[in-house]
């Protein structure tokens, strides 16, 4: 990359940072961490930087907002030391991730659709194991394999030591049945049940759920804004 730098527009560090919204600080951490080309050098040992710099900076500003800082480091870091295979890599994995969060928000609006409406249980959402798994059409050792993975969280008869299952018991546990029979993990359930439990339940989950679609936009839009800031920087230093 240095070939180009030879020639053109000379830019002190502070010109760099202004013209970004940044510091000098860091405009030498970036290039320190590889998000910059190296800097010339004055007689004197002061840095210079040239237009390609500015495009570099505009490139990683650009790439941050869909891949996020570490990842758009380790893609600009590829791209200066000449792996350019390493940096498309990097970006596909940002695509298929998001990708799968998209499958993920998908598996989770089909199986609260899917549920069986509040009214099928009793009115004091209260019931047993056996009960309850019969209901789901599975074995009550899969709800306590359920229980045992934090998925379903009965609460103890303080007398019998029953499992007692309460309308949110019985709701994460018709949840997960949807969401096995779907072909999720029980690794990958838990952090959706996390969801509905810190929204309040599933109609409160129903605006966190367009919220999550809204991100999945948005990032999906940031990562074109980011290849294009990536494709001009790339056709600036060809």
């Amino acid at each position: 990359m240095g070939q180009n730098l030879k020639s053109g527009e000379r830019l002190r560090p502070v010109d760099l940072a202004r013209g970004h919204g940044l510091s000098t600080q860091a405009i030498r951490n970036y290039e320190e961490a590889g998000i910059l080309p190296a800097a010339d050098r004055t007689p004197h040992g002061y840095r210079t930087y040239a237009p390609l710099h500015a495009r570099a900076l505009d490139a990683f500003l650009a790439l941050v907002p869909g891949h996020g800082h570490r990842t758009a480091t380790a893609i600009m870091r590829a791209v200066n030391e000449g792996a350019v295979d390493e940096a498309f890599r990097l970006i596909d994995e940002s695509h298929a991730q998001l990708l799968d969060d998209r499958r993920t928000l998908r598996a989770v609006e089909n199986a609260l659709r899917d549920l069986v409406p509040a009214g099928a249980v009793p009115a004091a959402g209260d019931t047993f194991i056996g009960p309850l798994a019969e209901q789901l059409g599975i074995r009550p050792a899969t709800l306590r394999a359920w229980e045992r993975a934090g998925l379903v969280q009965p609460r103890r008869d303080r007398l019998t030591g029953y499992r007692v299952y309460d309308a949110a018991a019985v709701r994460d546990a018709r949840l997960t049945s949807q969401l096995r029979r779907g072909g999720y993990l029980l690794e990958q359930i838990a952090p959706l049940l996390t969801q509905v439990r810190s929204a309040g339940g599933l109609e409160p989950l129903e605006a966190a759920l367009r919220t999550w679609r809204d991100r999945l936009s948005s990032r999906a839009r940031s990562l074109l804004t980011g290849a294009a800031g990536l494709e001009a920087y790339l056709r600036a230093d060809g």
